[in-house]
C-alpha cells in the first residue's frame, strides 16, 4: 500500500506522542512492535486467545492483537516498555522477579499489564478475583502458582507505596 492510502494516527506510547501512518488491517500489536518498536508487546496467537499482548488502552487491558490500530487514533497506550521509570522497576515488575512470576518470560508482559489493570480496580484481590482477571492469559509454561504470588506480592507493594 502507498503512503497516500496510509491514515496517520496519533498514539500517546508510554507518555511519548507518535504521529505513525498505518494501513486500515494493521493490528496495534503490529504497530507497536513494528513500528514504535515497543517489542515487549508479544504475539503468540493473534486471536486474543493467550493475552500475551495485553496492553492498556486509556487504562483498560486490552490485547493489542484484537484491535485495529487506525481506530486507536488520539488514545493513550501503555505497553510493558512504559511500567519502569527512571530505571526503577515499578513494584509488579519487581514482585515478578521475586516471587518468579516468570519462567520462560514469553507471557510475562502482558500477565504484568493485566495485573496493573486489575490492582487499578482492586488493591486487595482475592485468588479468586487474581485468577478471574489472569483468565485471558496463558502460561505454556504453566507457572500460575508463582503469578499469583507475584500478584499478591505486588499489591502488598503497591499498598505501601501508597502510605
Amino acid at each position: 500500500m502507498t503512503e497516500q492510502r496510509k491514515k496517520l494516527i496519533t498514539l500517546t506510547v508510554n507518555e511519548e506522542v507518535l504521529s505513525i501512518p498505518v494501513e486500515s488491517h494493521w493490528t496495534l500489536s503490529r504497530v507497536l512492535r513494528n513500528d514504535c518498536h515497543h517489542t515487549g508487546t508479544k504475539e503468540a496467537c493473534g486471536e486474543g486467545a493467550c493475552g500475551a499482548c495485553t496492553v492498556l488502552i486509556n487504562g483498560v487491558a486490552v490485547p493489542a492483537c484484537m484491535v485495529l490500530a487506525v481506530e486507536q487514533d488520539g488514545k493513550t497506550i501503555e505497553t510493558i516498555e512504559g511500567l519502569s521509570q527512571n530505571g526503577e522497576l515499578h513494584p509488579i515488575q519487581e514482585a515478578w522477579l521475586e516471587e518468579y512470576g516468570a519462567q520462560c518470560g514469553f507471557c510475562s508482559p502482558g500477565m504484568i499489564m493485566t495485573t496493573k489493570y486489575l490492582l487499578s480496580r482492586n488493591m486487595t484481590p482475592s485468588d479468586d478475583e487474581i485468577k478471574e482477571a489472569l483468565g485471558g492469559n496463558i502460561c505454556i509454561c504453566n507457572n500460575y502458582e508463582h503469578i499469583i504470588n507475584a500478584v499478591r506480592s505486588a499489591a502488598r507493594k503497591m499498598a505501601k507505596e501508597q502510605i
